[in-house]
This record gives C-alpha cells, structure tokens and sequence, in this order.
C-alpha cells in the first residue's frame, strides 16, 4: 500500500480498496418488480430488527420505499448509529457507507449493496492526490494552511485532513468550517467541491480570496500564484449539479407562473445567484414542505429526490429545473433494487456481501474530523 508523503498512514486509490466486493449473480438479474419487492420484504420479516436500510434521498423509489430512514448522508449515518441493527444496509454510494462505518458501533457491518456505487466527485479528490499536492503548495508559503473537507470523499481524505489540522463539513455547515480554519490557520484548501467552496466563500464575503488548485493540468498549476489567496479551491464538481446553468433558472420562470426556485449549493455560482432559496437536500425538503397548497418550486437537485417531493407533497406543484438525464446521478442508480433483494437474501442465510469497512487507522482519524465538525 503506498505511503502518504504528508501524513502519517498508508492508504490506496479508492479503486483498489474494495475490489472484494462483488456484482450482482445472474439469477437476480430478471426479477421482477414485484417477486423482488416480495423477497424483499421476506427477507426483512425474517431478520427483523437485526438489519436497518438507509436510503439516500437520490435513490430510487424502489429502494426508499423499502427503507426505515431517508435523508442525507451524514444524517443517515447518525440514525444508524443509533439503531440497535447488526447490519446496516446503506442505498447510497461508498463514501457514505465508509462514513456510517466511521460512526457506527464496531459491532454494526456495513453493507453497500453494489460494487459500482461510487460518487465520481468524491473521486475527484484522492487521497495521495491531495497529499502530493499539499506538499507542493506548503513548501511555497509559511502561512499555515487548514484543510477542509466536504462530506462527499472518501475516508482516508478525512483522515488527511484531520491529520493536517483540519475537518469536514456538510453542505449546511461549510461556512461555519470555513470559519474554523481560518481562525486557526491563514488560509483554507477546501476539497473536493469547487462550486460548494465559491459559494460560501461570496457567502463569507471572501470572493476576492478566492484562487483554483487544478490537479488534473500540473503544468498550468503554479502554487506560488495559488496560496497568495486566503481560499484555495480543488477542482472537483458533482457531475449532476454542474450541469445545471442559469439558462434552466430563465427557461422555468418563462414556463411557469410564480415558481420558485430552489437549488443546491454544489450548484455553479450564477445558477445560486439566480435561485430563490439556496441550501441542501434537507433545506430543499424543508422548502417544500413548508410551501402553501397551489405553489410551484423547480428543484434544483438529483431527479429522484424532485421525484419524491412530488409524491410526498401533491398538494405544490414541483417541477424539474432540467430534464431527467440532466439530474440524474448514474452513481446513485446504481443501486438497482435486485441487488437489495441479493444482499439482504445472503444476510438471511448467514453471509455477509459486499461489506465496506474502513481501515482502524484511517476510521480513528477520520472520526477526529467528523469531531471537529460537531464542535462547529
């Protein structure tokens, strides 16, 4: 396993962490809808309480139907914390069954039903990546820089920035780490979200900070110009949120009377800045279901939670901001739900598939991170 350069441990390209885990055995493939939902649902009579299913808001509605808690990332993992479950079975992607594994009980396993589940954004920011880079853009200033983290990455990046004195943050509280590191350091290097890091940077008044860290062309990185900013940004995006643009704000308010729009903040800046609300997948459904019986609201984020709003609450009339292929996370879909009926079937006759567990090393720095966050 390679050595990190900066930090302390060892770790590896996420693509050759769980090559253990396993596709999908040909007899599940042809299932239909409803001999799946009733194995399923067998399954889960059968073991009880000793299972809890977590389903991300961007899932399908075949898998949230099935599960006892919906929700963000970080927010599931604190439900499953507090389940009594042996199992965890988290329809998300891997990232968020390494952050449940990070919190959870060391007697709790973690499942991640597909192999193929993984945020590419998330991937945007490896680990030894960021390490390389950090070498290169602290040898260049005697200014202290603080790593911050998004939710979306992958454990030993956690790890990493906790080693470096630095957290993670969520969506809702990125200004807040914003504001941690800068209290205890000169400058910030926030990963791997760009788009979420401008955006709170114009939030906390600091968009002439800011300066662009681009892993993929070294030749054009220059990281003396780069660390004369107090924010350093990665360049990393969610490939769904990116693809929204301002044209789609312009294109829904011309289609419909009095909407209203709400975005994410992985959104690009003008797309926030012409957005009625801004905020994440928790505020999106708190926007909704607080709105009057007859209003309109275009949602700006994955189609499958704009799908669930418009089923949770017929009474607003919701809206896609973009067509279907444009909001679609193919990370998120590929938890198809024949792979919920294979794991839990292979829970039930004693076997244990696809298990996402993090490194004792990586887990108990990474937890020092998520700790850096609560005390924010």
């Amino acid at each position: 396993m390679p050595a990190m350069e900066t930090a302390e441990f060892e770790t590896d390209l996420s693509l050759f962490k769980y090559d253990d885990l396993e596709q999908l055995p040909p007899e599940y493939r042809t299932l239909s809808e409803a001999e799946r939902t009733e194995r399923i649902e067998s399954a889960l009579r059968t073991l009880g309480d000793d299972v809890v299913i977590l389903g991300h808001n961007y899932q399908r509605r075949e898998i949230v139907e099935h599960a006892d808690f919906v929700g963000d990332s970080y927010q599931l993992s604190k439900e499953a914390a507090a389940a009594d479950a042996e199992y965890v079975v988290f329809g998300g992607v891997t990232f968020m069954a390494e952050s449940a594994d990070i919190i959870t009980d060391p007697e709790q396993t973690v499942i991640l039903p597909s192999m193929e589940a993984s945020c590419p954004m998330a991937g945007m920011a490896e680990a030894l990546q960021v390490d390389a880079a950090w070498a290169e853009l602290t040898a260049e200033t005697d200014a202290d820089v603080v790593p911050v983290t998004y939710m979306n990455s992958y454990a030993d990046l956690k790890a990493f920035c906790a080693e470096q004195g630095g957290l993670v943050c969520t969506s809702s509280n990125a200004h807040d780490a914003f504001e941690y590191a800068l209290d205890r350091g000169d400058k910030v290097l926030f990963l791997p979200d760009k788009h979420l890091g401008e955006n709170t940077a114009h939030r906390l008044g600091l968009e002439d900070e800011i300066a662009e860290w681009d892993p993929w062309d070294p030749e054009s990185a220059d990281a003396s110009n780069v660390v004369e900013n107090d924010v350093i940004l990665w360049d990393g995006y969610c490939q769904v949120h990116e693809r929204f643009r301002e044209s789609h704000v312009e294109s829904v308010r011309a289609e419909h009377d009095d909407v209203s729009v709400v975005v994410h903040p992985e959104c690009r800046r003008e797309v926030v800045e012409a957005a009625d609300v801004v905020g994440s997948t928790a505020t999106i459904c708190e926007t909704v279901a607080d709105a009057d019986p007859g209003e309109t609201w275009a949602i700006g984020t994955e189609i499958h939670l704009a799908n669930h709003l418009g089923r949770w609450h017929p009474e607003v009339n919701v809206v896609p901001l973009c067509g279907d292929a444009c909001m679609d996370c193919n990370a998120m879909r590929q938890i198809d739900p024949n792979y919920l009926a294979w794991v839990l079937e292979e829970l039930v006759e004693g076997r244990e598939r696809n298990v996402v567990e993090v490194a004792p090393e990586e887990k108990e720095l990474a937890e020092v991170a998520l700790d850096r966050m609560l005390e924010i």
